[in-house]
């Protein structure tokens, strides 16, 4: 080793942090290469009494050096923290697996036992998680807690392995009475997609212990997405779940928000720039008036999320005692949309907690189509059952039969009405009217919506056929809108879908509204089923949307008045 290396060696040990049972190399930018360049450091390590923490970070570490770092770690069993990300700056990556097999090696022959390993910025791709694999598999890792693998460039291979790792590790230490019980797990920018996080899904739900998710820019949609939120509600000390910079759409997000419901520890939500879109902050909304009672901060920026969405969230944060900070940055509101966003939380002395809008996209165009989510045109995913482990799976929008009950055959004659539906079929079925609520569900809400459109449309003010749609129109209502707040809302919102008022995802057909059905949902309006919540939902949606419904401009006055007075009625 050159003198003026070995000078600048010990200018820069002479800077070493010592403390607190902590050794700390961090930043020193110290270029380790063989094993006479790490001399002094390995020199330190083993007059180091009780070492409890070592720090790497910031430095560049080869095969050579790795290797009598390890030696010297082999004595050191009371080492709990491994602080070594940025540590193969500008080394091959074939030699990265190799440096990592001798530390992870000797931190096991030394008997320790990690609560804390950071390996990120390490770009180590596949093959250097297979260089970790054997130490996080083995006792050294059953007492894990915190797991740092941020912009290590793993991919689905990377996040395949180490999913299988997590799980023989739990397995092994569940066999010896001490499961493996990781609380803070962080994989940003590792390019895991929908295969590798629906392999760390199965981990994740497994172990259970998690409180802290951090897996933003990973390329996972919404298959990876609903996988994930599988596993989140098997989480129940979850306190941060940040997804940022994936892909939701409709269906990821619906997934997320049931997984929500079931958790009460969620202190901070970043779904930014997740595409969660209108319909997604409506379920979110939704979850966010039933539960999440802690929530600090909700970050929901550029989803392409409308003007009315935004003012349907604010409405449900304004109840939440410890939220600090909202943010809709970069969405689809457009100016006036900023303004009345601004109002409304200052008119809830809510301001303060909302961030700048400096980066909002404008209102969107007309034309613009979103449908480009899947497949699946009607997809909903907002299934009642709330049972722990008997989520309804769906295929093509549909539940599969063998995963929910079988429901009562219908009637031929209720059959054909709804086939060709008709006042004179709606009076001839009699008090098989009360059949039509079997054929509506929460669980599936564009058909029930469009089952409602349909007897709405038959409206006329001769009497027995107004008698007969109203009390049709009472009763399936009143079966939908009497469940959880994030069912009804999902009814609601793929009724305002259906009606104009709110751009879906996919190919959803847009009924030709006429005045009976907007009359129906006027007396619907004034009856105990329908909630202040409710109506406040549809309130802002027409208020922002008027012109949807210009065909029946008296009718819809109508309704705009009930909905004015629902919502401002004091009880």
């Amino acid at each position: 080793m050159a003198s003026d290396d070995i000078a600048q060696l010990a200018d820069a040990l002479s800077k070493t942090h010592v403390g607190d049972g902590e050794l700390s190399y961090k930043g020193l930018g110290l270029k380790l290469d063989d094993a006479e360049s790490v001399e002094d450091l390995v020199r330190e390590m083993e007059q180091y009494p009780g070492l409890r923490a070592l720090r790497l970070e910031g430095n560049t570490v080869g095969v050579d050096a790795a290797r009598a770092i390890a030696k010297a770690l082999e004595s050191k069993d009371l080492l709990q923290r491994c602080y070594w990300s940025d540590m193969f700056t500008g080394r091959l990556r074939s030699e990265i697996p190799t440096a990592l097999r001798s530390l992870g090696g000797a931190l096991m022959s030394a008997g320790a036992r990690l609560t804390e390993l950071d390996l990120s910025d390490n770009a180590f791709g596949p093959d250097g998680v297979k260089g970790i694999e054997q130490l996080l598999k083995s006792p050294s890792c059953h007492t894990l807690q915190e797991l740092r693998l941020n912009n290590c460039g793993m991919g689905i291979g990377g996040g395949k392995i180490l999913a299988e790792a997590l799980i023989d590790g739990h397995r092994q230490s569940s066999a010896h009475g001490a499961p493996l019980k990781l609380r803070v797990f962080v994989a940003g920018r590792n390019r895991l997609e929908n295969e590798g996080a629906s392999a760390l899904a199965k981990a994740f739900q497994l172990m259970g212990s998690l409180e802290e998710v951090h897996m933003p820019q990973n390329g996972i949609n919404h298959a990876g997405v609903m996988a994930l939120a599988s596993a989140m509600r098997h989480n129940p000390e979850l306190r941060v779940l940040n997804f940022n910079d994936n892909t939701f759409t409709k269906r990821g997000t619906l997934a997320m928000a049931q997984a929500l419901r079931h958790l009460r520890n969620v202190q901070v939500i970043n779904f930014g720039d997740c595409l969660v879109r209108s319909e997604g902050a409506i379920a979110l909304a939704a979850v966010l008036s039933e539960g999440l009672p802690i929530l600090k901060e909700l970050n929901l920026s550029f989803g392409e999320i409308t003007e009315a969405a935004a003012l349907v969230v604010a409405q449900a944060v304004a109840d939440k005692p410890d939220m600090e900070k909202v943010d809709l940055n970069g969405n689809s509101l457009g100016e006036e949309g900023c303004e009345a966003l601004r109002e409304a939380m200052e008119n809830m002395d809510k301001g303060g907690m909302l961030a700048s809008f400096s980066d909002d996209e404008g209102e969107p165009d007309d034309e613009d189509e979103e449908d480009d989510d899947d497949d699946d045109d009607d997809a909903s995913d907002c299934s009642a059952d709330d049972e722990e482990d008997s989520d309804n799976v769906k295929e093509n929008g549909r539940t599969r039969k063998d995963d929910s009950p079988a429901k009562p055959q219908s009637p031929v004659e209720i059959m054909s009405f709804l086939s060709c539906p008709s006042a004179e079929r709606l009076l001839q079925l009699g008090e098989m009217r009360t059949s039509l609520q079997q054929q509506v569900d929460a669980s599936d809400p564009y058909k029930a919506a469009e089952v409602l459109l349909k007897i709405a449309s038959l409206y006329s003010e001769e009497p027995e056929t107004k008698s007969a749609v109203l009390e049709t129109i009472d009763a399936v209502l009143r079966k939908l809108l009497s469940g959880s707040t994030f069912q009804s809302y999902c009814f609601l919102s793929s009724l305002l879908v259906m009606m104009g008022l709110l751009k879906g995802e996919g190919k959803v057909k847009k009924v030709s509204l006429v005045p009976g059905q907007l009359l129906c949902l006027e007396h619907a309006i004034q009856q105990d089923y329908f909630s202040q919540r409710h109506a406040s939902l549809l309130h802002t949606f027409m208020s922002k949307n008027s012109g949807a419904l210009e065909s029946c401009s008296s009718a819809s006055e109508r309704l705009s008045s009930a909905l004015e007075k629902k919502c401002h009625d004091q009880h």
